[in-house]
């Protein structure tokens, strides 16, 4: 799948402009905080691998399941319809494991999702919760702009602070 495959995807699924706005818009920071890893990681001698392409395809369908809800089961949703098309379990993982700054399968239960770990794993994973963490809509904020939104909306401390955790652990690859 390409860029204009995944958009047609984002379109013919129903997802608003502003969905594949804010889509278009974490896939090209997501992408960008790759490439800066893997250059970061050559200059230390230790290549770090990071799929690119999964990184910025998975960052475009990473909203997809809004075409249905925009709860936090947009997840679970977006990785059922990327199934239904066929897509690589990479991508599925990505969409289905950007929320929230990954919700244990315990807490998931609890929030009205199916019983599964929604935690990324992989670098790839990781790197799309987290730029997706740090836009709202459109618009790239700070982490620390990111955090007060969350505590604003009263949004659960073990997710804020996971969300914290994953911004750290992303920091620590960056030069």
């Amino acid at each position: 799948m390409n860029k204009s495959d995944a958009i047609a995807f984002l379109e013919k699924s129903g997802c608003s402009p502003d969905v594949i706005d804010h889509c278009m818009a974490v896939a090209i920071y997501a992408r960008e905080l790759a490439a800066c890893i893997i250059e970061c990681s050559e200059k230390k001698g230790t290549r770090v691998e990071i799929d690119i392409d999964a990184v910025y395809i998975g960052a475009l369908l990473h909203d997809i399941g809004r075409s249905k809800t925009h709860g936090l089961r947009h997840a679970v949703e977006g990785a059922e319809m990327a199934i239904g098309m066929g897509l690589d379990y990479k991508i599925v993982n990505i969409i289905e494991r950007h929320i929230g700054g990954g919700i244990p399968g315990e807490e998931a239960v609890v929030i009205g999702l199916p019983e599964k770990d929604y935690i990324p794993v992989s670098i790839e994973e990781k790197l799309v919760a987290h730029a997706d963490n740090l836009f709202s809509g459109s618009q790239l904020c700070t982490m620390e702009d990111t955090v007060s939104r969350l505590r604003r909306k009263k949004l659960d401390e073990n997710i804020v602070r996971r969300i914290i955790d994953l911004g750290n652990e992303i920091s620590l690859m960056q030069c």
